[in-house]
Order: structure tokens, then sequence, then C-alpha cells
């Protein structure tokens, strides 16, 4: 991977990162189940596997439907933030 790509990536789970909390590990576990980055050999390597890439999706997805809820609470009050 040359470094522009791999500054690009960077700066696209930064931005993903500020959207949502779970949608950044998401694309995290994504791209290195398709191979674009290597975690292998580091303590972040099982978020290659299968399993792992099915957790953070279904995470992600999870907190995109509840943030649609009309009773979900502003983002600025304790709870949300705290996680």
């Amino acid at each position: 991977m040359d470094s522009g790509f791999a500054l690009l990536l960077a700066l696209g789970i930064g931005v993903v990162a500020g959207l949502r909390s779970m949608t950044a590990p998401a694309a995290v576990a994504w791209a290195a189940h398709l191979g674009w980055i290597n975690l292998s050999g580091s303590h972040l390597a099982f978020m290659g596997s299968a399993w792992a890439v099915a957790i953070f999706t279904l995470g992600a997805l999870v907190e995109f439907v509840t943030d649609q809820l009309p009773t979900t609470p502003a983002r600025t009050t304790v709870i949300p933030l705290a996680a």
C-alpha cells in the first residue's frame, strides 16, 4: 500500500469516527478483512476475522437505527457523550 492511499484511508476513518462511534471500528474491520490494511502481528489482528466484521457491522447498524428513533436523547447529554 502506498503512503497516499494509507493517508486517505486514515483520513476517511477519522471522519467516520467523528460521525458515529461504532462505524469507525466497523470500517477498520472491513478494511482488514478485505486486505486493505495489514493488522497481522498486532493486538488488533482479530479485527480481520469474519466474526469481528459481523459484530462491528451489526453494532454500527444498531447505533444508526437507535440514533434515528424519536426517543433517543440529544448527543450532548451525559449518557450519549459517555458512550
